[in-house]
C-alpha cells in the first residue's frame, strides 16, 4: 500500500505527528490537520485514501466530519480514534459510515494493520476498469448496480451509506442463504469474533427503510430466526 494518501485528524500533536511518522516509515504520504472544518477542506481539496479521524475536535466534532464526507459522496475508509469506548459510540459512528473504531490507548502495530486491511478491502471491492460489469440485480422495486455502486428504487437513486451498500452487496451475493451476524460483522465491518451485534441489526433496519415497500413487514430482507438474515429476490 506505499504511496496511498493517508489523512490524519487529530488535535494531539504528540500522537498525530507520532502517527504521521510511523506512517510515512511505511511509505505512505501523510497529511496532518487538527481541526474539524480543516479536515472537510483538506479531504475536498486533495481526496485522501483512507482518513484517521478523532473524534473530540475543535471547530467540528468527528462524527460531523465523518457525516458529512460521507453526505458529499466520499467513500475512503474512516478509521476513528477514540478514547471513550462506549457501544452507543460505536453504533453512531458506523451509521455515519465509519470503517473501524480504534480506541485510545492504542499499539502502533495494530493500528498500522488497520489501515492496511482497510485499504486491501477498499481496493479489492472497485469495480475492474477493463472489463466493469453493467449487471443490474433486481428484486421487487428495488435494482442494483454494483459496477456503478447505485441503488434505485421505482426508479429513483436510493443513497444508502458505504456500510449499508456493502452489507446490501453481501446478501445479495448469498443469493438467499442465510447470512449469519458474525459472519457479516467479519465481512462487512472487517471484525473478528462475536462483537457489535446489533450493529447489524441497526444497518438492516436502516436498509429496510430505504429498500422495503413496509418496513415493519419486510418482503425482501428477512430476519432468520437464530440464525441471520437473507435476501428473498423472488417472491413466491
Amino acid at each position: 500500500m506505499s504511496g496511498k494518501k493517508v489523512l490524519i485528524v487529530e488535535d494531539n500533536e504528540n500522537l498525530a505527528y507520532g502517527l504521521k511518522n510511523n506512517l510515512e516509515i511505511e511509505g505512505y504520504r501523510v497529511a496532518v490537520v487538527a481541526d474539524g472544518r480543516l479536515a472537510l477542506d483538506a479531504a475536498r481539496e486533495n481526496t485522501p485514501d483512507l482518513v484517521v479521524l478523532d473524534l473530540m475536535l475543535p471547530g467540528m466534532d468527528g462524527f460531523r466530519v465523518l457525516r458529512t464526507l460521507r453526505e458529499e459522496g466520499f467513500d475512503m475508509p474512516v478509521l476513528i480514534l477514540t478514547a471513550r469506548d462506549e457501544e452507543l459510540d460505536r453504533v453512531r459512528g458506523f451509521r455515519f459510515g465509519a470503517d473501524q473504531y480504534l480506541t485510545k490507548p492504542f499499539s502502533v502495530l495494530e493500528l498500522l494493520a488497520r489501515i492496511e486491511s482497510l485499504l486491501r478491502r477498499h481496493v479489492a471491492r472497485e469495480p475492474a476498469d477493463a472489463a466493469p460489469s453493467l449487471a443490474v440485480i433486481r428484486f421487487g422495486s428495488v435494482e442494483v448496480v454494483p459496477a456503478a455502486r447505485e441503488v434505485r428504487r421505482d426508479g429513483a437513486v436510493v443513497a444508502l451509506a458505504p456500510k449499508e451498500y456493502e452489507l446490501l452487496l453481501a446478501l445479495l451475493q448469498r443469493e438467499g442463504a442465510v447470512a449469519p451476524r458474525l459472519e457479516l460483522i467479519q465481512e462487512v465491518w472487517g471484525y473478528p469474533g462475536d462483537v457489535l451485534t446489533r450493529t447489524v441489526d441497526t444497518h438492516i433496519g436502516e436498509l429496510r427503510k430505504k429498500l422495503e415497500e413496509d418496513p415493519v413487514h419486510p418482503k425482501h430482507i428477512l430476519t432468520v430466526r437464530k440464525a441471520g438474515y437473507r435476501l428473498q429476490r423472488d417472491l413466491p
